[in-house]
């Protein structure tokens, strides 16, 4: 007995190697028209092995183009439609190129310092304000979230400042600002009522 392990590893396992012997037959017939019929029911074979995928669009073309990669592009036939081309399977896209920059805390993330040094750049005003308060509670969460520790004003104003280069401080204001942002986000939605308080019918007749 032959096992798979001792055969030739398979280029697209998910049909099997009862396919894969299909096309390397297919390889061995020399009168072109046999060949092409041969191809033909390869891959009527290879759709009904697959039918969850026949609502896919270009469905037809993917069976052709395993076709040509189990044959290893060697299968000489009338292919109805453009097939991959070998070349393109090999090729790797352009490598993404990655920011140098260091990151001065890693808990905070790369958006974070960018958001600060936008802050730092913006005029003074309640916008500016209201966006340093916004990033002192972002700040107080990605701290805890990564050191499970309390972390106090202090601590959040001295890293403020050094992811700033000094533009950005934590004043009163603007920790009272961090401080009403915390209640309204952890506020408890209140409980659908009945009209302000009001009875529902009507109240009771005052006795006369």
């Amino acid at each position: 007995m032959k096992y798979n392990t001792q055969q030739k590893p398979l280029v697209l396992p998910e049909y099997g190697r009862i396919v894969q012997n299909m096309v390397n037959h297919a390889l061995t017939i020399e009168d072109r028209n046999e060949r092409q019929r041969c191809a033909q029911t390869i891959i009527h074979i290879m759709g009904w092995m697959s039918p969850q995928h026949r609502d896919m669009p270009d469905y037809r073309r993917k069976l052709w183009d395993h076709l040509a990669i189990m044959s290893d592009f060697k299968l000489d036939i009338d292919y109805p439609f453009e097939v991959v081309k070998e070349e393109h399977l090999s090729s790797r896209p352009e490598p993404i190129p990655l920011r140098a920059s260091r990151i001065h805390y890693r808990h905070y993330g790369r958006a974070l310092e960018t958001l600060i040094q936008r802050a730092a750049e913006m005029p003074e005003g309640d916008e500016k304000q209201n966006l340093v308060a916004l990033i002192g509670n972002h700040m107080r969460k990605d701290y805890l979230t990564w050191n499970k520790d309390t972390v106090d004003e202090k601590k959040i104003a001295e890293d403020l400042a050094t992811l700033s280069d000094g533009r950005l401080q934590l004043t009163p204001e603007i920790s009272r600002l961090m401080a009403r942002r915390m209640a309204a986000a952890y506020r408890r939605p209140q409980p659908a009522g009945n009209g302000g308080g009001r009875k529902n019918g009507r109240g009771k007749r005052r006795n006369k």
